[in-house]
Protein backbone atom coordinates (compact mmCIF):
# COMPACT_ATOMS: atom_id res chain seq x y z
CA UNK A 1 0.00 0.00 0.00
CA UNK A 2 1.42 3.73 -0.71
CA UNK A 3 1.48 5.42 2.65
CA UNK A 4 1.82 9.61 3.32
CA UNK A 5 4.74 11.03 2.31
CA UNK A 6 7.60 11.04 4.64
CA UNK A 7 8.90 14.50 6.80
CA UNK A 8 11.30 16.18 4.95
CA UNK A 9 10.11 14.64 1.33
CA UNK A 10 8.41 17.44 -1.24
CA UNK A 11 4.69 16.53 -2.07
CA UNK A 12 4.64 14.82 -5.63
CA UNK A 13 3.71 17.26 -8.62
CA UNK A 14 0.28 17.68 -8.85
CA UNK A 15 -1.85 15.81 -12.07
CA UNK A 16 -3.11 18.76 -14.16
CA UNK A 17 -5.16 18.97 -17.11
CA UNK A 18 -6.39 21.61 -20.06
CA UNK A 19 -9.77 21.96 -21.93
CA UNK A 20 -9.78 21.87 -25.77
CA UNK A 21 -13.07 21.27 -28.06
CA UNK A 22 -13.44 19.13 -30.67
CA UNK A 23 -14.83 20.05 -34.29
CA UNK A 24 -18.37 20.37 -33.13
CA UNK A 25 -17.85 22.07 -30.02
CA UNK A 26 -17.96 18.89 -27.68
CA UNK A 27 -15.22 19.33 -24.75
CA UNK A 28 -12.07 17.03 -24.47
CA UNK A 29 -10.42 17.34 -21.07
CA UNK A 30 -6.72 16.33 -21.61
CA UNK A 31 -4.67 14.96 -18.29
CA UNK A 32 -1.18 14.73 -17.65
CA UNK A 33 0.55 12.15 -15.64
CA UNK A 34 2.16 13.66 -12.61
CA UNK A 35 5.37 15.77 -13.62
CA UNK A 36 4.21 16.14 -17.54
CA UNK A 37 2.56 19.10 -19.09
CA UNK A 38 -1.18 18.25 -20.72
CA UNK A 39 -1.43 18.59 -24.21
CA UNK A 40 -1.26 21.93 -24.82
CA UNK A 41 -2.71 22.95 -28.32
CA UNK A 42 -5.29 20.78 -29.86
CA UNK A 43 -6.91 20.48 -33.85
CA UNK A 44 -10.16 18.74 -34.98
CA UNK A 45 -10.42 19.45 -38.12
CA UNK A 46 -13.35 16.54 -39.28
CA UNK A 47 -16.48 18.16 -40.74
CA UNK A 48 -18.77 16.99 -38.36
CA UNK A 49 -21.50 19.45 -38.28
CA UNK A 50 -23.74 19.66 -35.82
CA UNK A 51 -24.12 17.88 -32.89
CA UNK A 52 -26.41 14.63 -32.54
CA UNK A 53 -29.79 15.39 -31.37
CA UNK A 54 -30.86 14.99 -27.28
CA UNK A 55 -33.10 12.46 -26.39
CA UNK A 56 -36.10 12.81 -23.88
CA UNK A 57 -37.03 11.73 -20.45
CA UNK A 58 -40.15 10.60 -19.39
CA UNK A 59 -42.14 10.33 -16.08
CA UNK A 60 -42.82 6.43 -14.84
CA UNK A 61 -45.85 7.34 -12.51
CA UNK A 62 -46.13 3.28 -11.46
CA UNK A 63 -42.53 3.79 -9.99
CA UNK A 64 -41.84 7.65 -9.68
CA UNK A 65 -38.55 7.10 -11.85
CA UNK A 66 -37.39 8.80 -15.07
CA UNK A 67 -36.83 7.03 -18.00
CA UNK A 68 -34.29 8.25 -20.88
CA UNK A 69 -35.15 7.36 -24.84
CA UNK A 70 -32.51 7.56 -26.58
CA UNK A 71 -33.55 6.79 -30.17
CA UNK A 72 -30.92 8.32 -31.84
CA UNK A 73 -27.58 6.30 -30.38
CA UNK A 74 -28.83 3.52 -32.63
CA UNK A 75 -26.42 4.94 -35.00
CA UNK A 76 -23.88 4.96 -32.86
CA UNK A 77 -20.59 3.51 -33.33
CA UNK A 78 -20.22 -0.53 -32.56
CA UNK A 79 -16.66 -2.60 -32.35
CA UNK A 80 -14.95 -1.14 -35.06
CA UNK A 81 -11.91 -2.62 -36.31
CA UNK A 82 -8.36 -1.94 -34.40
CA UNK A 83 -7.66 0.62 -37.52
CA UNK A 84 -11.05 2.47 -37.16
CA UNK A 85 -11.26 2.79 -33.18
CA UNK A 86 -12.28 6.07 -32.68
CA UNK A 87 -10.86 6.41 -28.96
CA UNK A 88 -7.27 5.56 -30.41
CA UNK A 89 -4.66 8.76 -31.26
CA UNK A 90 -4.89 11.21 -34.28
CA UNK A 91 -2.05 9.49 -36.26
CA UNK A 92 -0.95 8.39 -39.59
CA UNK A 93 -3.14 10.51 -41.55
CA UNK A 94 -6.40 8.70 -39.86
CA UNK A 95 -8.63 11.25 -37.76
CA UNK A 96 -10.42 9.95 -34.64
CA UNK A 97 -12.51 11.42 -31.63
CA UNK A 98 -9.06 12.34 -30.11
CA UNK A 99 -6.72 14.86 -32.12
CA UNK A 100 -3.86 14.34 -30.66
CA UNK A 101 -1.27 12.33 -31.83
CA UNK A 102 -0.49 10.88 -27.75
CA UNK A 103 -1.95 11.41 -24.83
CA UNK A 104 -2.33 10.54 -21.24
CA UNK A 105 -6.35 10.39 -19.83
CA UNK A 106 -8.87 12.23 -21.98
CA UNK A 107 -12.45 12.64 -21.17
CA UNK A 108 -14.60 13.37 -23.75
CA UNK A 109 -18.50 14.35 -24.11
CA UNK A 110 -20.11 11.71 -25.73
CA UNK A 111 -21.02 11.75 -29.28
CA UNK A 112 -24.03 9.52 -28.83
CA UNK A 113 -25.20 11.04 -25.21
CA UNK A 114 -28.02 9.27 -23.58
CA UNK A 115 -28.24 12.38 -21.73
CA UNK A 116 -27.53 16.42 -22.71
CA UNK A 117 -25.84 18.52 -23.78
CA UNK A 118 -28.88 20.36 -22.81
CA UNK A 119 -28.81 21.45 -19.21
CA UNK A 120 -31.97 22.33 -17.69
CA UNK A 121 -34.22 21.75 -14.67
CA UNK A 122 -36.84 18.45 -15.39
CA UNK A 123 -40.54 19.66 -14.41
CA UNK A 124 -42.12 19.32 -11.56
CA UNK A 125 -45.44 17.92 -10.73
CA UNK A 126 -47.88 20.84 -10.81
CA UNK A 127 -51.33 21.07 -8.65
CA UNK A 128 -52.76 17.78 -10.61
CA UNK A 129 -49.87 16.05 -9.41
CA UNK A 130 -47.57 13.77 -10.90
CA UNK A 131 -50.55 12.96 -13.60
CA UNK A 132 -49.05 16.15 -14.91
CA UNK A 133 -46.00 14.45 -16.03
CA UNK A 134 -47.77 11.65 -17.97
CA UNK A 135 -47.69 12.58 -21.97
CA UNK A 136 -45.35 15.39 -21.58
CA UNK A 137 -41.91 14.14 -22.12
CA UNK A 138 -39.18 16.72 -21.04
CA UNK A 139 -35.40 17.15 -22.94
CA UNK A 140 -32.87 14.26 -21.44
CA UNK A 141 -30.79 17.07 -19.50
CA UNK A 142 -27.66 16.02 -17.93
CA UNK A 143 -23.92 15.31 -19.71
CA UNK A 144 -22.67 11.93 -20.94
CA UNK A 145 -18.58 11.54 -20.83
CA UNK A 146 -16.31 9.03 -22.30
CA UNK A 147 -12.65 8.39 -20.00
CA UNK A 148 -10.41 7.08 -22.08
CA UNK A 149 -7.18 5.33 -19.83
CA UNK A 150 -4.82 5.38 -22.06
CA UNK A 151 -4.07 5.72 -26.13
CA UNK A 152 -2.84 1.75 -26.17
CA UNK A 153 -5.72 0.49 -28.07
CA UNK A 154 -5.24 -2.93 -26.38
CA UNK A 155 -5.25 -3.97 -22.68
CA UNK A 156 -7.39 -2.54 -19.50
CA UNK A 157 -7.52 -0.87 -16.31
CA UNK A 158 -5.65 -3.52 -14.57
CA UNK A 159 -2.42 -3.63 -17.09
CA UNK A 160 -2.27 0.41 -17.07
CA UNK A 161 1.08 1.67 -15.28
CA UNK A 162 0.65 2.83 -12.22
CA UNK A 163 0.95 6.49 -13.02
CA UNK A 164 -1.72 6.39 -15.28
CA UNK A 165 -3.80 4.27 -12.92
CA UNK A 166 -3.73 7.60 -10.89
CA UNK A 167 -4.25 9.77 -13.85
CA UNK A 168 -7.95 7.91 -13.78
CA UNK A 169 -8.24 8.73 -10.55
CA UNK A 170 -7.63 12.40 -10.97
CA UNK A 171 -9.65 12.37 -13.94
CA UNK A 172 -12.92 10.67 -12.26
CA UNK A 173 -12.26 13.49 -9.49
CA UNK A 174 -11.74 16.25 -11.34
CA UNK A 175 -14.87 15.51 -13.74
CA UNK A 176 -17.42 14.55 -10.27
CA UNK A 177 -16.46 17.81 -9.17
CA UNK A 178 -17.03 19.83 -12.17
CA UNK A 179 -20.19 18.18 -13.16
CA UNK A 180 -21.90 18.37 -9.71
CA UNK A 181 -21.61 22.40 -10.24
CA UNK A 182 -23.37 22.25 -13.65
CA UNK A 183 -27.17 23.56 -13.74
CA UNK A 184 -29.45 20.87 -13.23
CA UNK A 185 -27.18 17.98 -12.38
CA UNK A 186 -28.49 15.91 -9.44
CA UNK A 187 -26.14 12.71 -9.41
CA UNK A 188 -23.00 11.73 -11.26
CA UNK A 189 -21.99 7.85 -11.74
CA UNK A 190 -18.25 7.24 -13.16
CA UNK A 191 -18.18 3.72 -14.08
CA UNK A 192 -16.56 1.11 -16.54
CA UNK A 193 -18.00 -1.90 -18.27
CA UNK A 194 -15.51 -4.16 -19.47
CA UNK A 195 -16.18 -6.88 -22.12
CA UNK A 196 -18.48 -7.67 -24.94
CA UNK A 197 -20.38 -9.84 -22.47
CA UNK A 198 -21.01 -7.02 -20.53
CA UNK A 199 -22.55 -4.78 -24.05
CA UNK A 200 -19.44 -2.95 -24.62
CA UNK A 201 -19.40 -1.35 -28.02
CA UNK A 202 -15.84 -0.10 -28.40
CA UNK A 203 -12.78 -2.38 -27.35
CA UNK A 204 -10.22 0.57 -25.98
CA UNK A 205 -9.47 0.73 -22.16
CA UNK A 206 -12.41 2.95 -21.34
CA UNK A 207 -14.84 4.23 -18.86
CA UNK A 208 -17.88 6.91 -18.83
CA UNK A 209 -19.48 8.89 -16.84
CA UNK A 210 -22.81 10.22 -16.49
CA UNK A 211 -24.30 13.07 -15.10
CA UNK A 212 -28.08 13.05 -14.92
CA UNK A 213 -30.55 15.26 -14.04
CA UNK A 214 -32.39 13.10 -11.52
CA UNK A 215 -31.02 10.88 -8.96
CA UNK A 216 -30.56 7.46 -10.53
CA UNK A 217 -33.21 5.07 -9.02
CA UNK A 218 -30.66 3.04 -7.51
CA UNK A 219 -28.77 5.73 -5.87
CA UNK A 220 -32.13 7.43 -4.45
CA UNK A 221 -33.10 4.34 -3.08
CA UNK A 222 -29.68 3.96 -1.23
CA UNK A 223 -29.71 7.84 -0.23
CA UNK A 224 -33.06 7.25 1.29
CA UNK A 225 -31.63 4.78 3.51
CA UNK A 226 -28.95 6.12 4.67
CA UNK A 227 -30.58 9.34 5.58
CA UNK A 228 -33.15 7.07 7.55
CA UNK A 229 -30.39 4.81 9.46
CA UNK A 230 -28.82 8.27 10.39
CA UNK A 231 -31.62 9.98 11.37
CA UNK A 232 -32.23 6.87 13.58
CA UNK A 233 -29.18 5.96 14.91
CA UNK A 234 -27.07 8.96 14.44
CA UNK A 235 -24.42 6.70 12.66
CA UNK A 236 -23.76 6.27 8.73
CA UNK A 237 -24.76 2.77 7.89
CA UNK A 238 -21.99 2.02 5.31
CA UNK A 239 -19.49 2.84 8.22
CA UNK A 240 -21.68 0.24 10.40
CA UNK A 241 -21.76 -1.93 7.13
CA UNK A 242 -17.99 -1.88 6.49
CA UNK A 243 -17.18 -2.07 10.79
CA UNK A 244 -19.35 -5.41 10.62
CA UNK A 245 -17.41 -7.41 7.34
CA UNK A 246 -14.21 -6.00 9.26
CA UNK A 247 -14.94 -7.99 12.20
CA UNK A 248 -16.38 -11.20 10.63
CA UNK A 249 -13.32 -11.43 8.00
CA UNK A 250 -14.82 -14.21 6.28
CA UNK A 251 -15.47 -12.03 3.44
CA UNK A 252 -12.51 -9.25 3.61
CA UNK A 253 -10.76 -9.45 0.51
CA UNK A 254 -8.21 -6.78 0.95
CA UNK A 255 -7.65 -4.16 3.74
CA UNK A 256 -5.34 -0.88 3.51
CA UNK A 257 -4.54 2.30 5.57
CA UNK A 258 -7.49 4.49 3.80
CA UNK A 259 -9.49 1.56 2.02
CA UNK A 260 -10.82 -1.98 1.95
CA UNK A 261 -12.62 -4.24 -0.15
CA UNK A 262 -14.84 -7.01 0.68
CA UNK A 263 -17.71 -9.49 -0.76
CA UNK A 264 -21.42 -8.34 0.95
CA UNK A 265 -23.17 -10.57 3.23
CA UNK A 266 -25.80 -10.18 0.31
CA UNK A 267 -24.27 -10.23 -2.95
CA UNK A 268 -26.64 -10.39 -5.48
CA UNK A 269 -24.04 -11.72 -8.18
CA UNK A 270 -21.65 -14.37 -8.41
CA UNK A 271 -18.42 -12.33 -8.27
CA UNK A 272 -19.53 -9.20 -6.27
CA UNK A 273 -16.83 -7.30 -4.55
CA UNK A 274 -16.95 -3.95 -2.35
CA UNK A 275 -14.24 -1.15 -1.97
CA UNK A 276 -14.72 1.36 0.44
CA UNK A 277 -13.09 4.22 2.05
CA UNK A 278 -12.48 3.66 5.52
CA UNK A 279 -13.29 8.03 6.23
CA UNK A 280 -16.52 9.36 5.19
CA UNK A 281 -17.10 11.52 2.02
CA UNK A 282 -20.09 11.65 -0.38
CA UNK A 283 -17.70 10.98 -3.46
CA UNK A 284 -14.25 11.05 -5.07
CA UNK A 285 -14.00 14.75 -5.37
CA UNK A 286 -14.03 14.49 -1.38
CA UNK A 287 -10.47 12.25 -1.21
CA UNK A 288 -7.54 13.20 0.12
CA UNK A 289 -4.31 13.67 -2.14
CA UNK A 290 -3.23 10.63 0.24
CA UNK A 291 -6.85 8.75 -0.14
CA UNK A 292 -6.47 9.08 -4.21
CA UNK A 293 -2.54 7.87 -4.22
CA UNK A 294 -3.81 4.57 -2.48
CA UNK A 295 -7.12 3.99 -4.35
CA UNK A 296 -5.38 4.47 -7.66
CA UNK A 297 -3.28 1.14 -6.05
CA UNK A 298 -6.08 -1.20 -4.55
CA UNK A 299 -8.40 -0.75 -7.48
CA UNK A 300 -5.82 -1.69 -9.76
CA UNK A 301 -5.41 -4.33 -7.28
CA UNK A 302 -8.57 -5.35 -6.92
CA UNK A 303 -9.21 -5.67 -10.88
CA UNK A 304 -6.14 -7.30 -11.30
CA UNK A 305 -7.26 -10.02 -8.71
CA UNK A 306 -10.12 -10.91 -10.67
CA UNK A 307 -8.51 -11.14 -13.97
CA UNK A 308 -6.83 -14.25 -12.19
CA UNK A 309 -9.59 -15.52 -11.35
CA UNK A 310 -10.02 -17.50 -14.73
CA UNK A 311 -7.92 -18.25 -18.02
CA UNK A 312 -9.84 -15.76 -19.67
CA UNK A 313 -10.17 -12.05 -18.65
CA UNK A 314 -13.77 -11.67 -16.59
CA UNK A 315 -16.43 -9.25 -17.97
CA UNK A 316 -17.41 -6.58 -15.22
CA UNK A 317 -19.08 -3.51 -14.18
CA UNK A 318 -17.28 -1.31 -12.13
CA UNK A 319 -20.03 1.37 -10.74
CA UNK A 320 -18.63 4.28 -8.47
CA UNK A 321 -21.52 4.92 -6.41
CA UNK A 322 -21.47 8.71 -5.39
CA UNK A 323 -24.10 10.48 -3.43
CA UNK A 324 -26.57 12.53 -5.02
CA UNK A 325 -26.18 16.73 -5.30
CA UNK A 326 -27.81 17.47 -2.29
CA UNK A 327 -26.78 18.27 1.30
CA UNK A 328 -28.74 16.00 3.63
CA UNK A 329 -27.29 12.76 1.18
CA UNK A 330 -24.02 14.08 0.99
CA UNK A 331 -24.11 14.25 5.28
CA UNK A 332 -25.89 10.65 5.01
CA UNK A 333 -24.08 8.83 2.22
CA UNK A 334 -20.64 7.16 2.16
CA UNK A 335 -18.73 6.39 -1.62
CA UNK A 336 -18.31 2.64 -2.33
CA UNK A 337 -17.48 0.80 -5.97
CA UNK A 338 -19.25 -2.24 -6.40
CA UNK A 339 -18.11 -4.28 -9.51
CA UNK A 340 -20.19 -7.08 -10.39
CA UNK A 341 -19.40 -9.78 -12.85
CA UNK A 342 -22.58 -12.45 -14.31
CA UNK A 343 -19.67 -14.82 -14.55
CA UNK A 344 -20.28 -18.16 -12.28
CA UNK A 345 -17.91 -19.95 -13.63
CA UNK A 346 -14.84 -20.71 -16.37
CA UNK A 347 -17.36 -21.37 -18.92
CA UNK A 348 -20.71 -19.75 -17.16
CA UNK A 349 -22.60 -16.62 -16.96
CA UNK A 350 -25.72 -15.64 -15.26
CA UNK A 351 -28.48 -13.92 -17.12
CA UNK A 352 -31.38 -12.36 -15.38
CA UNK A 353 -34.44 -13.98 -15.92
CA UNK A 354 -37.70 -13.66 -14.41
CA UNK A 355 -37.04 -13.20 -10.52
CA UNK A 356 -33.92 -11.09 -11.05
CA UNK A 357 -35.12 -9.09 -14.07
CA UNK A 358 -38.82 -8.44 -13.42
CA UNK A 359 -39.19 -8.61 -9.88
CA UNK A 360 -35.39 -6.98 -9.00
CA UNK A 361 -35.22 -10.50 -6.46
CA UNK A 362 -31.46 -11.82 -6.93
CA UNK A 363 -30.96 -15.51 -6.40
CA UNK A 364 -26.83 -16.35 -6.55
CA UNK A 365 -25.40 -19.53 -7.20
CA UNK A 366 -22.03 -18.67 -5.43
CA UNK A 367 -22.12 -18.15 -1.67
CA UNK A 368 -20.22 -14.58 -0.79
CA UNK A 369 -17.51 -16.63 1.61
CA UNK A 370 -16.60 -18.51 -1.45
CA UNK A 371 -16.17 -15.67 -4.36
CA UNK A 372 -13.74 -13.74 -1.10
CA UNK A 373 -11.51 -16.62 -0.30
CA UNK A 374 -11.12 -16.47 -4.67
CA UNK A 375 -10.33 -13.11 -4.67
CA UNK A 376 -8.08 -13.69 -1.77
CA UNK A 377 -5.94 -16.95 -3.47
CA UNK A 378 -6.13 -14.43 -6.76
CA UNK A 379 -3.65 -12.18 -4.88
CA UNK A 380 0.09 -11.71 -5.89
Amino acid sequence: MTSPVPAGRTQPAPVTHRTHHLADGREAVFFADRGTPPVERVADRRPLGERAGHGQVRFDRLTGEWVAVAAHRQSRTHLPPADQCPLCPSAGGRESEIPAEDFAVVVLENRFPSLGPELGELPAPGPAGERELWGAASPAFGRCEVVVFTPDHRGSFAGLAPERARTVVEAWAQRTEALSAMTGIRHVFPFENRGEDIGVTLHHPHGQIYAYPYPAPHAARLAARSRAHRERTGRALMGEVLADESAAGDRMVLTGQHFSAYVPYAARWPLEVHLVPHRQVPDLAALTGAERDELAVVYQDLVQRVDRLYATPTPYIAAWHQTPVTTADREAGWLHLQLTSPRRAEDKLKFLAGSEAAMGAFVNDVTAERTAAGLREAAR
